[in-house]
């Protein structure tokens, strides 16, 4: 039976209920790219060079030649500050339009640390890839698309959590915040979760085979998106801390898994 008084609650939520985490990394991305927008060319080369993610980096011929700066700092640095440099306002805009959508949820489940750890792994998985497949190439990387495509994976890990469990609910995703995700042998069998993953990866492949590499020239990096995704996918478990739903129970499958 429904409750009235839960349903008056609901209603009275704000329509933007936005995690605190999720506003102050916009804000940090936002000024960034104000700032890059207010400095003149050659200091906006120089903060690609020292925070964008490089893959030549790490050849040692261009380190030998003193090409990039930084040093050994940025080697490890650069994994991550990538995700908060952006090609333009509508890149940056895109980027926080996917965050808020995907992100959100994640950092209600997560909470803070949780959630800014698993930004930090997801951008660097991202960053691990797209090094393989782009060793030694001067074109910087930039922007949060693998950390955002690591948020679009660990939403899909508990998105149908509350399903069997809630009788009514408005908002699907806020109760699944709060009910144990299945293991992922259950929900990659769940067709809506298969179709989603199936879409997502042939958008982003098919957008890699049809421009070519580098994101400064208005590119995808397709293969720092399927890095930071398979890696939320999978390392999901070590950062979720719901074991039990709200009446105190494990997850345990129901008709709709």
């Amino acid at each position: 039976m429904l409750d009235p008084s839960q349903i008056a609650a609901q209603r009275r939520q704000p329509i933007l209920n936005v995690p605190t985490v999720i506003t102050v990394l916009a804000a940090v991305m936002l000024a960034i790219q104000g700032l890059r927008d207010m400095v003149d060319p050659d200091t906006g080369i120089e903060i690609l060079a020292l925070f964008a993610f490089i893959p030549a980096r790490f050849d040692p011929s261009v380190l030998a030649e003193g090409i990039l700066p930084g040093g050994a700092g940025a080697d490890v640095w650069t994994f991550v500050t990538y995700a908060f440099l952006h090609g333009g306002w509508t890149h940056v805009g895109l980027n926080l339009l996917w965050m808020l959508a995907f992100g959100s949820p994640v950092a209600r489940r997560f909470g803070t640390l949780r959630f800014l750890l698993f930004f930090v792994v997801t951008a660097a998985a991202g960053a691990g890839l797209h090094l393989v497949t782009h060793e030694g190439e001067l074109v910087p990387m930039i922007g949060a698309s693998a950390a955002v495509s690591g948020c679009m994976a660990a939403a899909i890990r508990f998105m149908f959590a509350s399903e069997g469990h809630v009788v009514w609910q408005p908002d699907a995703m806020s109760a699944s915040v709060r009910y144990p995700a299945p293991p992922l042998s259950i929900v990659m069998r769940d067709r809506r979760v298969i179709g989603f993953v199936g879409v997502w990866f042939l958008i982003n492949i098919g957008f890699g085979l049809l421009t070519p590499a580098g994101v400064t020239d208005g590119s995808i990096a397709w293969e720092a998106h399927i890095g930071g995704f398979v890696v939320g996918l999978l390392l999901f478990p070590l950062f979720d801390p719901v074991r039990s739903g709200p009446d105190g129970a494990p997850y345990s499958r129901h008709p709709q898994g």
